[in-house]
This record gives C-alpha cells, sequence and structure tokens, in this order.
C-alpha cells in the first residue's frame, strides 16, 4: 500500500493548510475574475475577511448556470498566454461549460490521478488500460496522464471496439481497468459470449466512475472480472477525475484530496450546511488551481462526507459513493427516487441482466415512468425464447413489488430480452426523456 505523505496528517495541520491555500485562492479571483469581485462586493466582503475555514460559508456559491453565462473564458483568472489546455462538459441541455489548465494546473492534476491510481493498487511497470473516452471529456486524458505520472505502461484505448478492447487485454495483459462502470460491463459480457471467462484475465483493479453505480453493480463487476472494484470521482468544473478516489482496503467511501479541494454538503433546497454524514448536494472549492479556480461549485451530485480515520490507516475526509443528482431525481406520484436506488434492487435478481432504463412520458399534467428491465441469458433460455411467457408477466410482477417495498414507487415495467437494451460506449443512458414527444404535432 502506497501513502503520501498529506493523505495521514492530523486535522489541525491540514485545516491549517487548507485555509492558507483558501485564502490565497480568493484573493486570486478577488483580483482577476469579475463575477467573484462583483458577488464580494455586492456582500461588502474583501478576501481579509476569510479569518477562519467556518467563514468559506460567507462565500457566494457558483452554479453550472454562472458558467454557462460567462462562456467560454470569462471565469479564467489567467491571460491566454498562460493557458496550455481547455476542457469542456457535453453541453447536451445548453452550452457547455469550459475550463482551462496552466502548465501547473496539469502537472497537479497528474499528480492527483496518480496518488488515486496508488490508492486503488496500481503500481510503476505494471500495465493500465485506459478505456475513458479521449477528447473534451476529462476522463481519459486525466487517467493517462496520472498514469503516467505513476510510472504506469498506459494503454490509450479509449472506448468502443469491443474486439480490439478484448485482444488488447489479452495480449498486453493490464493490472488496472479504467472506465465507466456500464461500459466495462458491456465488455465484460461481450467476452463471455465469446465463450471465455473474463475472470481468467489479468485484470485485478478497475477504477470506475462518471456515473452513479451502486453495490450491487460493484458486486457484479467484481464477480464477474474477478477485481477489486474500486470508485473514483471528479469533475472537469472542479479539475477532472482525481478529486476523490476509493481505498480498496475498506470501500466504503472515497478519500477527498483534502489539500487541493474544500468540501462541503449543503440541503440542496435551503443552501444550509448538513451535520456531518448527513446526505445532501456536494460543493466543492478548488486551493490550488491557477487558471480555473473555483469557489462552492454546487455539483449537483447527491452525497455525504464523514471524518475520522479509514482501515487504509488515511485520516483524510471520506465522501459517501454518489446516490445520485438532484437533476435525475425523478419524482413518480410522489415519491423521491433516484436510478441508483432502483439499480441497487434490480441487481438483486438473477432473472434480471445489469441493465435497465427508465422511460419518463407526459401524460396529461403528469409525468409517467415506465421501468424497461432486461432478462438474463440464462432465465431467457429457460422461457423457450418467447418473451411473452408466462415466466414473463411473473417476472413482471415481481419487479413491480421490489419497487414498491424497495423504493416505494409503483410503476409499469416492461420486461426485454436480451441485449435489448442500448449499451453505451460511454456513460450509461439510465433515463430516457420522452416528454417532448407528447407536445408534438
Amino acid at each position: 500500500m502506497i501513502l503520501h505523505e498529506i493523505e495521514t496528517a492530523g486535522r489541525d495541520q491540514m485545516e491549517s493548510l487548507q485555509l492558507e491555500r483558501l485564502r490565497r485562492t480568493v484573493n486570486s479571483v478577488y483580483h482577476s475574475v469579475p463575477f467573484y469581485r462583483n458577488h464580494f462586493e455586492q456582500r461588502n466582503l474583501h478576501p481579509e475577511d476569510l479569518q477562519s475555514l467556518e467563514d468559506i460559508k460567507m462565500l457566494p456559491l457558483t452554479t453550472k448556470a454562472d458558467l454557462r453565462a460567462h462562456y467560454p473564458f470569462g471565469m479564467f483568472a489567467v491571460k491566454r498566454e498562460e493557458m496550455v489546455r481547455v476542457h469542456a462538459s457535453s453541453g447536451t441541455s445548453g452550452k457547455p461549460t469550459v475550463v482551462g489548465y496552466t502548465r501547473n494546473d496539469i502537472d497537479l492534476w497528474g499528480d492527483l490521478v496518480a496518488r488515486a491510481i496508488a490508492m486503488a493498487g496500481g503500481r510503476p511497470g505494471s500495465v493500465l488500460h485506459n478505456a475513458y473516452g479521449y477528447g473534451l471529456f476529462t476522463g481519459g486524458l486525466g487517467l493517462h496522464y496520472g498514469s503516467e505520472k505513476l510510472g504506469m505502461i498506459t494503454v490509450p484505448v479509449s472506448g468502443g471496439n469491443m474486439d480490439r478492447q478484448i485482444t488488447l487485454i489479452e495480449d498486453f495483459k493490464p493490472t488496472v481497468i479504467c472506465g465507466t462502470p456500464s461500459y466495462v460491463l458491456n465488455l465484460a459480457e461481450t467476452i463471455e459470449a465469446q465463450g471465455k471467462d473474463p475472470a481468467a484475465l489479468s485484470l485485478e483493479v478497475g477504477i470506475f466512475g462518471a456515473e452513479p453505480w451502486s453495490d450491487k453493480m460493484r458486486e457484479t463487476l467484481e464477480g464477474i472480472l474477478g477485481i477489486k472494484a474500486c470508485d473514483i470521482y471528479g469533475l472537469s468544473e472542479v479539475i477532472g477525475p482525481g478529486v476523490a478516489m476509493e481505498c480498496p482496503e475498506a470501500q466504503d467511501g472515497l478519500h477527498i484530496a483534502e489539500d487541493h479541494f474544500l468540501a462541503e454538503v449543503i440541503d440542496p433546497d435551503t443552501l444550509e450546511p448538513v451535520p456531518d454524514g448527513e446526505t445532501g448536494e456536494l460543493v466543492f472549492t478548488s486551493l490550488t488551481k491557477e487558471a480555473f479556480p473555483i469557489i462552492r461549485y454546487r455539483t449537483g451530485d447527491i452525497a455525504s462526507i464523514r471524518h475520522g480515520t479509514c482501515a487504509c490507516g488515511r485520516t483524510t475526509v471520506k465522501m459517501s459513493r454518489v446516490k445520485g443528482r438532484v437533476d435525475d431525481m425523478l419524482i413518480i406520484r410522489g415519491v423521491n427516487v433516484f436510478p441508483s436506488e432502483m439499480e441497487h434492487h434490480l441487481l438483486g435478481l438473477d432473472e434480471l441482466a445489469p441493465h435497465y432504463q427508465l422511460h419518463v412520458r407526459k401524460k396529461g399534467a403528469l409525468d409517467t415512468v415506465e421501468l424497461h428491465v432486461e432478462v438474463s441469458p440464462e432465465y431467457f433460455a429457460g422461457i423457450t425464447g418467447d418473451i411473452h411467457h408466462e415466466k414473463v408477466h411473473e417476472l413482471t410482477s415481481k419487479v413491480q413489488r421490489l419497487m414498491k417495498n424497495g423504493c416505494l414507487v409503483s410503476m409499469d415495467v416492461k420486461v426485454r430480452a436480451p441485449r435489448e437494451i442500448p449499451r453505451s460506449e460511454g456513460k450509461a443512458i439510465r433515463i430516457v426523456d420522452l416528454r417532448e414527444e407528447a407536445v408534438l404535432p
């Protein structure tokens, strides 16, 4: 096990470092980013007013809408000549959020991801298979630079082309695989479909992220691939992957790189802090970024944080696995539910494959949700290939009861044949929003 010195720091030492870096960051944005300066002046605040970490509550919250309003470079704190790279979100729901990096930012990011990979079990000289997408999305290049910083042999395969992925894994014998959990599960199923055993591969560790995934999904991935599956967290607005990482010793939350990021959890409705261990919306402040420092960024991710020493020996604050996103929460007949909650229960059914979608439609003034699940190949073979078989009706009722008892929601369920639910080469598409169709002529 590799421990970075700062990961075992005492609380006083860590908070002293955080306050020093927070004050430096606030001073930077006050003098370099008009958006923040205007907000500080509206509150009659000056960087010198920040005397303790508790004072961060006086600072304004930053939202994705703020970043889009200043698209593309209005939130940068350095001159263009100091920049070496930009990344951006997909922009599927509006203008993308654009973030920038100086050379020091890129070096820092590589160091953070190297720490994360080492925490999961990556070692210099071993091979890392990187199936995250490369490009404006931060996942691919983030894991790539971190892997190289750690001294691993990095295979930049990206997504797509399953046959090539499998060949490279068989030939290069990586010990670490990185990607979205849904994509790597799809890869494992493809290996099985070829009559091979995924668990017989050289893989030992999976570093998965970029989408919420349940403990049941972890069990599925670990069982089919014979690996330790660890969660990595990050988002482009904060830096990219490497903000937090799960250790294989405990697998009960992710260690936040507190020396570079200050985490809060707030009630998304009242915007007030919630107590240690309670669930709310994650808020991050970057402490060491140069090009794109961000203050109290509302991530939209639902999780909790807690203090204490981990079984691995680290003392850094841990965040829970992301339960879902504020904007992914569905209200079904008055009950709030996240897709990841449904996943947890669905993956417990042997009759089902670990793939599902929620189709949302408009019916009058109300939203209706239809849950699409996929039968496992083994179960499908047992119903003689007829998806309308009586057993399917029994399974439909079973899933409906499971959702009612486990998630407290009633919904229509559609059982589909193996591989009928579309697979993704990146983030899984769990919610299919068909409400627009209802208003088309």
